[in-house]
């Protein structure tokens, strides 16, 4: 086999098995199906550590596998040709990055995170800063760079709801979402903190422009007043599925999630991005990646706007890049959250407040949700 069609059928296996637990039997006979011996298809990012030149970008697999490799890595390799990248789909967890610096055993390059887990872990030493000699800083919003992280993509936590519910009416404020007589029905939210939390308090009557630091007590203490007509839902798919199904009627959702349902729906759910949270994706790099300045000019690579639009259409992540906002599509335009009047109807993610206070406050919102 070829070194291209070599590296191919290593893709192809790491997208049949990541995150996936096989027997021997059925491990053998994916290998042999895609034509690779066992012993170099081992583990995830295995085929990437023996090759030179070959980079390893760290995601949370899905369809971000691919279109991460359409959108990024193959215009990529199109300017550095012979260089590779390899992607581990099974996501670059903290204690994982932990584990593997402090035994100094990295084989992780890049790595697909919020932006503001730079500022909580940069500073313990895990990740190496950002080269900003060949990564341009200028190309995303001076709040989508810090020392550890610089943005790759925008996201948003939007409200969700069922078109059909209350005659012709539809929330369009979390105050709505709180307010269970004018819109009864269940509502749904993730079991993380992102973005609920301002939620709770804006619906509290909180200013958008006061919302950090969070009043953990005033956030919580909203919640439990809706604690009989709320689900609560782990997976975002889980989150699509009580939307589909009925069982959830308003909420909130990623607008990366949200898109598809209301394709999926035909529209009779949908989202807003009023007074949405506007979340920012970042690239960081674990100390000590073996990749060198293949690294940064990869991620200099990313901040094409061409490929940030590409995400946009695949993953419905927004363009970083401000750059970008006119490349987008008409079509897709009111689905960009980087697109300045949608950007502008937002608040931004408080990622300084989230690298202090994030492990606390998810226990304590999780505590709160259960009693």
């Amino acid at each position: 086999m070829d070194e291209r069609r070599y590296q191919e059928a290593i893709e192809h296996f790491q997208e049949r098995t990541e995150g996936r637990t096989h027997d021997r039997r059925g491990f053998l006979a994916i290998c042999a199906v895609l034509g690779i011996p066992a012993g170099a298809a081992r583990l995830t990012p295995a085929a990437a550590q023996g090759t030179a030149r070959e980079l390893v970008l760290v995601n949370w697999g899905g369809d971000a596998v691919p279109n991460m490799r359409r959108a990024f890595v193959e215009p990529y390799q199109r300017r550095y040709p012979g260089r590779r990248v390899a992607i581990d789909g099974t996501g670059p967890a903290t204690g994982r990055i932990r584990l593997m610096v402090q035994s100094r055993n990295v084989t992780w390059d890049v790595m697909d995170r919020n932006l503001h887990t730079a500022l909580e872990i940069g500073p313990d030493g895990m990740l190496e800063e950002i080269d900003y000699s060949i990564v341009d800083r200028s190309k995303v919003r001076p709040e989508h760079a810090n020392r550890w992280g610089v943005g790759n993509y925008t996201y948003a936590h939007v409200l969700t709801y069922n078109t059909r519910r209350w005659g012709g009416r539809v929330p369009q404020t979390w105050k709505d979402v709180w307010d269970v007589a004018a819109f009864p029905g269940k509502r749904a939210f993730r079991r993380t903190i992102d973005g609920n939390l301002e939620a709770a308090l804006m619906a509290d009557g909180v200013p958008r422009d006061r919302i950090y630091p969070i009043d953990m007590r005033r956030a919580l203490e909203a919640f439990r007043k809706i604690s009989s007509h709320s689900l609560y839902f782990n997976t975002l798919a889980e989150g699509q599925a009580m939307f589909r199904d009925n069982e959830a009627h308003l909420g909130a959702m990623l607008n990366t999630r949200a898109l598809p349902l209301m394709r999926d729906t035909n529209g009779v759910c949908t989202y807003t991005f009023n007074d949405g949270i506007l979340w920012v994706g970042a690239w960081m790099v674990p100390k000590g990646a073996p990749g060198g300045r293949a690294i940064w000019e990869f991620i200099a690579s990313t901040q094409d706007p061409a490929g940030q639009v590409s995400l946009l259409q695949t993953n419905g992540n927004g363009p970083v890049n401000p750059a970008a906002s006119a490349l987008v599509p008409d079509e897709l335009k009111p689905h960009d959250p980087g697109q300045p009047d949608n950007y502008a109807r937002m608040i931004p993610g408080g990622v300084e407040w989230y690298a202090e206070h994030a492990t606390t406050a998810t226990q304590q919102f999780l505590d709160a949700i259960s009693s």
